[in-house]
């Protein structure tokens, strides 16, 4: 509008702001001129605000006291001001505790590979397990899984299922005993150095692409894309 040559007092009627606000608006080179800065106003309360706030720290939080001290020092302050102030204090955050780690966290610093863990890591896996007895017996059933993983010790798998059973924790437990129901074949997978890896993934890719014939072609055509493949 002052391009197309308005006046300012034409401006103001048509927007319906009061002249002082156009004229801030015209005069300033960016927006954040326009900002109007209200610093605090002075109080009587001031210069007693640091007396205030020691107190309240050393555990006097009563309103009536302390109005009653600054009144004996011939304070020129209101019970009221110094009310407003206390319930301040009161509502002050306290310095915010650390972030506790997540269940996912956790469990990756669990079932990883202690050398893959950072300095950090490790320092938090030490906290949380300080804290936590039971997640500490837990975390050492996990590193001997994962030794008996790494090293291929199969042979020590049934003490490694007493000793998870005897001490009763929720999960673990209950995966170390249904290992039981096919302890032979656990432990020759975890015991010799051959793997049903290739035959499983011949497996699943036999299965996708049946499914992608379903109630398209017959079993030749399956038998050839498998064999041609």
């Amino acid at each position: 509008m002052l391009a197309q040559c308005h006046s300012r007092r034409a401006i103001a009627r048509h927007l319906g702001w009061g002249l002082n606000t156009v004229l801030r608006y015209a005069t300033a080179a960016r927006w954040q001129d326009t900002i109007r800065e209200n610093p605090p106003r002075p109080s009587r309360l001031d210069p007693y605000k640091p007396y205030l706030e020691r107190r309240f720290a050393a555990g006097c939080t009563s309103v009536t006291r302390l109005h009653s001290e600054l009144a004996a020092e011939h304070a020129p302050v209101t019970y009221a001001m110094v009310r407003a102030h206390i319930a301040t204090l009161r509502g002050a955050p306290s310095q915010a505790p650390p972030r506790s780690p997540t269940v996912r966290q956790v469990t990756g610093w669990l079932t990883r590979h202690p050398a893959t863990l950072t300095e950090e890591d490790r320092a938090s896996l030490k906290d949380v397990l300080t804290r936590c007895p039971e997640l500490a017996t837990a975390s050492g059933h996990v590193r001997d899984f994962g030794e008996i993983l790494s090293d291929r010790l199969g042979s020590t798998l049934p003490a490694w299922i007493d000793a998870v059973d005897a001490s009763q924790l929720p999960g673990l437990t209950g995966f170390a005993l249904h290992l039981f129901r096919d302890l032979n074949a656990v432990t020759a997978g975890l015991t010799l150095e051959w793997s049903s890896g290739s035959i499983e993934g011949a497996v699943n890719r036999i299965k996708k692409i049946k499914r992608q014939l379903y109630g398209r072609a017959g079993f030749e055509l399956l038998r050839k894309m498998i064999l041609l493949q």
